[in-house]
């Protein structure tokens, strides 16, 4: 069983920057497609970010592609996101997933895809 904790959120400045990390644990990472979603306020959760198991491939959704840079470390079970020019409309939890792939640069954009999820961190961006 693949465990997820996230860590990196908090209160930022529009135009800031976070940095969020997922560790992982209890699997083989590098055999497990990661991703980054987010539930704003009000909202219904949302596909924001992932990455196949070489680091090879990444995807974003467009409100956040240029800005947001996905990335992991297979060495450390980590993956990461880097948020630069925050905006208000990116308040929201962020919770990193995992979703079992082999497929070389496969990439997901569904949360149905995902068969692991983390407990979410809270990003909070002020204007």
């Amino acid at each position: 069983q693949v465990q997820l904790v996230e860590s990196g959120g908090g209160l930022v400045q529009a135009g800031g920057s976070l940095r969020l990390s997922c560790a992982a644990s209890g699997g083989t990472f590098s055999n497990y497609i990661m991703g980054w979603f987010r539930q704003p306020p009000g909202k219904e959760r949302e596909f924001v970010a992932s990455i196949s198991g070489s680091a090879g491939a990444t995807y974003y959704t467009d409100s956040v592609r240029g800005r947001f840079t996905v990335s992991r470390d297979n060495a450390e079970n980590t993956v990461y996101l880097q948020m630069n020019s925050l905006k208000p409309e990116d308040t929201a939890v962020y919770t990193c997933a995992a979703g079992w792939g082999l497929l070389r640069g496969a990439v997901y954009r569904h949360s149905s895809q995902y068969q692991h999820w983390g407990q979410g961190t809270q990003v909070t961006v002020s204007s």
